[in-house]
């Protein structure tokens, strides 16, 4: 063994404290960190021939990069939906980094028992039934695809074609309907041979995100071909929601696969202030859910939930002998385009077993008081206007006064160190987009970005 990676293994008990010293330096300081990171990056070094051994990284590590890093576990970073990492679910991560598993078979260990477990739990935390099986993949960009793919074998069991096996040339065009659909879904489209211009924007409701069912049934009608329906459950600018139950009715009249881009909105089902949002997602055939969102596991994590499990094999199935039979459990080398998985489901195991189902629901609703709460310090503001009602973690506002994208990124710019919040645009105007999904985020936290607009602006 090489001396250096001997030293390091003999040494191990006291680099993992160090590791851990480091990370809470990290933690504990987070809500006072400068929200946004900046500063040059550091003069590049070369590869070295000869390595210092892992102390002498983790030292360069804290000297060199941790300082440019954002804040992003905080409680005020409120871009992109992003969450931080319960102390459960870092548990969870570091230990899954030890165990170092893969969960591709059922011949190698437990993890993929561990996965089924806590697919299930996250079913039912969403309100799914028993038919709804899942699978973890990498985010909800992942999430999304395998639902469209699993959408695509439909659409050839419907025209009696074998995607998965005559290619997608074979389906002829296809037509993929949605109102308001995440940037997502046009790379997954592109990625499973559909090709972008196959989603057609439906009209929305007057003033909202939300789809038109009247709309969305006059686009149905149009042709009696099988198509795709993507609707949303929480949009990104505004956090608007289809009428999940009125989409759904319409394939009583209409064929289509119904898939349901929850990838935060789901977690409105945990609050009864909230859960009439998600009434329907029951009814859909796939469903993508994001989990380093709002359930506050590390990066990367999500899930996938189908109903066409059978169409999700022969799909993603992965022919090799070694691997063992199909058979009427998959494992997960057959359910997701990753054969080599890290086992993201036990950071999730961790913080769903740590703080349950009421754990979650505070989390949620304390989120979506911190963004009604900064909804109205933002009406009170002069200088500033909400471009949409606050409907459950997402506040999207503009300057009164000349809301140039030049300037809204100036507006960013000096937030960054109390808050960091992103650009977007809403029926042409530019904005502000600020999303609530830390569990850490307090009401303490929402007066702290109140009073740095209120002296920005």
């Amino acid at each position: 063994m090489h001396d250096r990676l001997a030293r390091d293994l003999d040494r191990l008990p006291d680099l993992l404290e160090a590791v851990a010293e480091q990370a809470w330096g990290l933690l504990g300081d987070v809500a006072a960190r400068p929200v946004a990171g900046r500063g040059a990056p550091p003069t590049e070094r070369p590869l070295p021939d000869a390595g210092d051994g892992a102390e002498r990284a983790l030292a360069e590590f804290a000297e060199r990069w941790l300082p440019l890093f954002s804040a992003s576990a905080g409680p005020r970073y409120l871009g992109f939906v992003t969450g931080g990492a319960t102390p459960a679910a870092l548990a969870g991560d570091w230990l899954a980094a030890a165990v170092d598993h893969n969960t591709m078979s059922s011949l190698d260990g437990a993890g993929h028992l561990l996965e089924r477990a806590t697919v299930a739990w996250l079913r039912d935390l969403f309100g799914l039934p028993t038919a709804h099986e899942g699978a973890f993949v990498s985010g909800a960009t992942m999430s999304n695809t395998v639902g469209l793919a699993v959408a695509r074998e439909w659409l050839g069991e419907q025209r009696g074609v074998l995607v998965a096996q005559e290619g997608v040339a074979a389906l002829g065009p296809v037509r993929v309907l949605s109102a308001t659909p995440h940037s997502s879904v046009s790379k997954a489209l592109s990625v499973l041979g559909f090709g972008r211009a196959a989603l057609r924007t439906v009209p929305t409701l007057p003033g909202r995100e939300a789809v038109d069912p009247a709309a969305l049934e006059r686009a149905l009608a149009a042709s009696d071909d099988p198509c795709v329906v993507v609707a949303n459950a929480g949009t990104v600018n505004t956090a608007d929601f289809d009428d999940l139950r009125a989409v759904a009715a319409l394939k009583e009249r209409h064929r289509f696969w119904l898939h349901v881009d929850g990838a935060f909105g789901g977690f409105a089902s945990l609050s009864p202030r909230f859960a009439a949002l998600t009434a329907g997602l029951d009814a859909a055939d796939s469903v993508c859910v994001d989990l380093h969102k709002w359930l506050n596991v590390p990066y990367d994590s999500a899930v996938q939930f189908t109903r066409r499990r059978d169409l999700q094999a022969r799909v993603f199935q992965n022919a090799a002998a070694y691997l063992g039979p199909l058979g009427d459990t998959p494992d997960f080398s057959h359910l997701t385009p990753e054969n080599s998985r890290r086992l993201r489901a036990l950071p999730a195991w961790f913080t769903l077993r740590a703080y349950g189902r009421e754990g979650y629901r505070e989390i949620v609703e304390r989120c979506a008081d911190s963004a009604a709460a900064l909804g109205a310090a933002v009406e009170a503001l002069p200088g500033l206007r909400l471009l949409a009602p606050v409907r459950l973690n997402v506040v999207c506002f503009t300057l009164t006064e000349d809301p140039t994208a030049r300037r809204l990124a100036e507006l960013a710019e000096a937030l960054s160190p109390d808050a960091f919040v992103t650009p977007t645009v809403l029926d042409g105007v530019p904005a502000l987009r600020a999303a609530f999904s830390n569990w850490r985020t307090t009401a303490a936290d929402v007066r702290h970005i109140a009073d740095a607009l209120a002296r920005l602006v």
